[in-house]
């Protein structure tokens, strides 16, 4: 049976005691790490979230504590008093290594089977049963530094904004669905029949109102909602760091959270940011690295070969040029000897996956050069494309040509990233930042058959590009910015619509008509009304700027509780049934 904690108070952590506590009492409480016997001698590993203490039984423990110690097994939860004193053998693995506690007094708090899997630091359990009992998981000591850290980062956050002004306000849970953008989570109302709240995707648009509401820099740790399918990076509901400032363009947004960038890197991690960041204009970081979050942690930029590939009689690329799409290419230097005919016909299936047809090669190497298209193009313009690529013996050209640019950019993009890995070439211990601006303010939808938002439809349209709203969305640029870590987008924001005529010129060429607009976002085009203040922000992802900080493969590893590629959890089996009486309720019935 359990003991109780009555008269019992914990006076430290286990992995605060070192060799200057050697002579005084403590008392310490956590769980069994393990247990060894060794006849006249019990030593018992105890841990909890700081770290890991000896305790020790022997000739001078009472009798009755004696032989508790020897029952007690594995993840019992106990409590321990005693002296601290120096270990006869020092362990220099653990930082409590150079003492024990010689025990005195012992509680077992709590009994408990033999876990699935053991309580150690890396472990190899597959993430399925790690998740099934998450509650163990969580007690391992990385997955304790990282929900700790985590704890830090958003303390930090608090902490930062505070100090520059900003005034945190919780916005609603439970908001109008305004279905633009990512499928809502929709919550039926018992009180309403047949209608519905919508979980927020984000506060956008409270707290643009609170913008217009005077508190003119707000912020918010926040929980947000989307039904959308699931990567290593993302989960339907998740955490933003939330911000909006009134009287602000992009340069004070940047600037702000710069600082905050500075301040978080250094304070958790002891590492020195440098500050301004990069600033590349979107078209400029898909001209150079097919991405829009590019990795710039190594070289390797496309380069474009449109205009020798003109007229060169390879009809793969004249027919892609013809239809008005783009030849361009990558060089992995000194790559010939790991990038082999066999490895390249894994990465032409690879660059499928993107859209693109195939994939073009050579590999220089003197006599030994092979090439996939060369023998249908000129020797004159094969040189002229391997010197724009600075292409040289023991490096492997790359090529990709189609009819649709982006095709070409996602594509190589993507392939620049997957041979970078196979090289081996990016460096893990570099933080690279920088900011991509200028965003396109639409883009053209194949399946609605209209443009959509890049964004939102409250972006800020650039001053010099407003009067093409209208007549040519498609070259229209946004004031909007994402700030982008290691080819991970961390957030992003814009500057705001503030006039209510420009923004009804932005739900017109959304395809909105009046009755639509003002159905939807009726209630903050009233409040523009009354004197709406230019006002910008940002979000960022919280779960992704912890999982970069700590050197994470998903975010899943800093999220106490996350759900799995389907949306669901596996340790309570939500989302489930609920009886016919809620669902009679809530006014819902259920078919196949």
């Amino acid at each position: 049976m359990s003991e109780s904690l009555r008269g019992f108070t914990r006076t430290c952590y286990c992995g605060e005691l070192s060799s200057k506590n050697i002579g005084q009492e403590v008392s310490v409480c956590g769980w069994v790490q393990r247990q060894r016997d060794l006849g006249s001698l019990i030593f018992i590993d105890l841990r909890d979230r700081t770290g890991i203490v000896q305790l020790a039984f022997d000739d001078n423990t009472e009798k009755s504590v004696f032989d508790k110690a020897f029952s007690v097994r594995s993840e019992f939860v106990i409590a321990a008093k005693g002296t601290v004193r120096r270990r006869a053998s020092i362990n220099d693995k653990i930082p409590t290594g150079e003492i024990e506690i010689a025990v005195t007094e012992l509680r077992i708090l709590g009994e408990a089977e033999t876990p699935p899997f053991e309580i150690i630091e890396n472990s190899p359990v597959k993430e399925e049963l790690r998740l099934k009992y998450r509650y163990l998981d969580l007690r391992r000591p990385e997955m304790q530094r990282n929900i700790i850290a985590r704890h830090r980062i958003v303390k930090c956050a608090r902490d930062y904004f505070d100090e520059n002004g900003f005034i945190e306000i919780e916005t609603p849970m439970l908001i109008k669905s305004t279905p633009e953008g990512a499928r809502d989570y929709l919550v039926p109302s018992r009180l309403h029949a047949g209608k519905f709240y919508a979980l927020p995707q984000s506060p956008q648009l409270y707290k643009q109102l609170l913008m217009l509401s005077g508190f003119d820099r707000y912020m918010q740790i926040v929980r947000c909602f989307r039904d959308e399918d699931l990567r290593a990076d993302r989960q339907p509901e998740f955490t933003q760091i939330d911000l909006e400032m009134s009287f602000a363009d992009e340069d004070t947004v940047i600037s702000v959270n710069e600082g905050f960038i500075k301040k978080v890197f250094k304070d958790v991690l002891g590492v020195e940011v440098e500050t301004p960041f990069t600033r590349l204009p979107y078209a400029k970081a898909m001209e150079l690295y097919g991405s829009d979050k590019p990795d710039t942690r190594f070289d390797m930029t496309l380069c474009d070969l449109t205009d020798l590939a003109r007229g060169c009689g390879f009809k793969v690329f004249t027919g892609a040029i013809e239809a008005g799409g783009s030849v361009r290419a990558i060089c992995a230097k000194d790559a010939f000897d790991k990038l082999t005919r066999k490895e390249l016909d894994k990465l032409a299936a690879f660059v499928k996956d993107y859209g693109a047809k195939g994939l073009a090669w050579t590999r220089l190497n003197g006599e030994n050069t092979s090439s996939s298209f060369a023998k249908f193009v000129p020797e004159e313009t094969l040189k002229a494309m391997y010197s724009r690529l600075g292409a040289k013996d023991g490096d492997v050209v790359m090529i990709i040509a189609d009819a649709d640019n982006q095709v070409v950019f996602d594509a190589l993009g993507a392939l620049r990233l997957e041979v970078a890995n196979r090289l081996g070439i990016i460096p893990k211990d570099k933080f690279n930042f920088l900011w991509v601006t200028e965003f396109p303010l639409f883009e053209y939808s194949k399946e609605e058959g209209r443009y959509v938002a890049k964004h939102h439809p409250f972006t800020m349209p650039a001053e010099e590009d407003l009067d093409k709203i209208e007549s040519d969305p498609g070259a229209c640029r946004a004031r909007a910015y994402d700030i982008v870590l290691n080819g991970v987008e961390l957030g992003g924001g814009s500057v705001r619509i503030n006039d209510p005529k420009l923004q009804n010129r932005m739900f017109a060429a959304l395809g909105f008509t009046q009755e639509r607009a003002q159905e939807q976002f009726g209630f903050l085009m009233d409040a523009y009304k009354y004197g709406a203040p230019p006002h910008a922000g940002m979000a960022y992802g919280l779960d992704r700027l912890c999982m970069l900080m700590l050197g994470c493969d998903s975010i899943r590893d800093v999220i106490a509780f996350p759900k799995v590629q389907n949306a669901s959890e596996l340790m309570s089996s939500a989302p489930s049934t609920v009886d016919e009486k809620q669902l009679k309720e809530l006014h819902i019935s259920v078919s196949d």
